[in-house]
């Protein structure tokens, strides 16, 4: 966990687990955004502690992170009741979780594929108030609170947890690896993959590996592949 001495410029709190790209994030914001880092961490225990004692005016947050997850994160804060902006940066499919995001409290969400203009964009928009996603996704939104459908895809179906859990399959991990992970227990885990099966549809432990494996590699992409 760091944390930097506050200026008058707007302080910005990085969550990230990804060091290297942490690191060039901070330095993005510092020296073309103007802003000060005012703490970064790459897990959720850090992040709370900094979250009080740094205040920070926005937070940038990813999805996936050391030993939980920033979904993890955005419920702490608000049952602790402590109140700024989130903006979450991942490299996470919009369509799978930005919806999952606002309601966990955050104010936006925006993929790591955007340029650096469009993430400051973002952030000016959450600073001012406001929530920011892609055109794409406010289109997606406004057609579901319309009454048209919007198709996403199977593991839309899927609650914050069993997603964590089918992407940790889709990596690869073991069943014992997935619940150290999660600090869950192996029989927990068990359960959840019982219940990712049944919300997909899928007959059996290799069909959900398979699936599972390709919605990794394709870049969290929901669209159901050939089993």
């Amino acid at each position: 966990m760091t944390m930097i001495a506050a200026d008058d410029k707007t302080k910005v709190l990085l969550v990230e687990d990804h060091a290297m790209f942490r690191e060039r994030l901070a330095h993005m914001i510092r020296e073309d955004f103007g802003m000060t880092i005012c703490g970064e961490t790459d897990n959720v225990r850090e992040a709370l502690a900094l979250a009080r004692t740094a205040k920070p005016d926005l937070a940038l947050v990813d999805i996936t992170l050391k030993g939980s997850s920033g979904l993890e994160f955005l419920k702490d804060l608000r049952a602790q009741e402590i109140q700024f902006p989130v903006l979450v940066l991942s490299m996470h499919d919009e369509a799978i979780y930005a919806e999952r995001v606002l309601a966990a409290g955050a104010k936006g969400y925006i993929t790591k594929h955007e340029n650096s203009q469009t993430l400051l964009h973002a952030m000016q928009h959450v600073l001012g108030g406001k929530v920011y996603l892609s055109a794409q996704m406010t289109e997606n939104l406004l057609k579901k609170m319309s009454g048209q459908e919007v198709k996403v895809g199977d593991v839309k179906r899927l609650t914050d947890r069993e997603l964590e859990v089918f992407q940790l399959i889709g990596s690869g991990r073991t069943t014992r690896e997935i619940a150290e992970s999660l600090n869950l227990g192996m029989t927990t885990v068990d359960t959840y993959r019982t219940r990712i099966k049944e919300k997909l549809g899928l007959r059996n432990g290799t069909q959900l590996q398979h699936y599972a494996s390709h919605y990794v590699q394709q870049g969290m992409n929901p669209a159901e592949p050939p089993l």
